[in-house]
């Protein structure tokens, strides 16, 4: 089967929670600087959870540039990746509304740490489909940002417990190491393309 269908699917899920979270965002009840200021946790919240689905949207899109073809194992593991994504607006608006209380702050964590699974497990399946001269395997490397991110998810949602806003800052730097789509997959893509063109042209 061709990924085109998937891409598709996946791009109007992301299309749509994004739509549903700025569907939450209410202006304040008032005039006053103490009425915006009481607003300001969600609004956070919103760009953070904005930042994370553009950034999953982001490195989806990169990543199946390597992929031609998919199977049922790679069709169940992006459902999975939609879904966990599926909760964010739910999550974003249970932290916002509560102004970082400690269990909507380590739920968001725990949202977190299941979309980033299972966009690993999304990755291993491709991986697992395109072989032993996997393309993508040769781009991802050791994958160190795969790596680290869940176990700072785990820091975050432990830290809520404690500190919320240590939790949250946890949270926007995981968001920040991931801001730049990974470069890797760009250069392997780019040297695939060179590899295919014509020298005469």
């Amino acid at each position: 089967m061709k990924s085109s269908r998937l891409e598709a699917f996946s791009d109007g899920v992301i299309a749509i929670l994004i739509t549903i979270m700025v569907l939450y965002l209410r202006p304040p009840k008032g005039t006053t600087i103490g009425a915006l200021s009481r607003v300001v946790p969600i609004v956070l919240t919103y760009i953070l959870s904005f930042l994370y689905l553009g950034i999953y949207w982001n490195n989806h899109h990169h990543m199946f540039q390597l992929v031609k073809k998919v199977n049922g194992a790679i069709l169940w593991a992006n459902l999975f990746l939609l879904f966990s994504l599926s909760l964010f607006p739910f999550a974003t608006d249970w932290l916002g509304q509560t102004h970082f209380a400690v269990v909507p702050t380590a739920a968001y964590g725990v949202i977190l740490l299941t979309a980033a699974i299972a966009y690993y497990l999304l990755q291993t399946a491709i991986i697992a489909n395109q072989g032993a001269a996997s393309a993508l395997r040769t781009a991802v490397g050791r994958d160190v940002k795969g790596k680290i991110s869940p176990l700072l998810y785990l820091a975050g949602v432990f830290s809520s417990f404690l500190n919320h806003w240590v939790a949250f800052g946890i949270y926007c730097l995981v968001a920040l190491v991931w801001l730049i789509p990974d470069r890797r997959v760009e250069a392997h893509f780019r040297t695939e393309i060179s590899a295919d063109s014509d020298p005469d042209e």
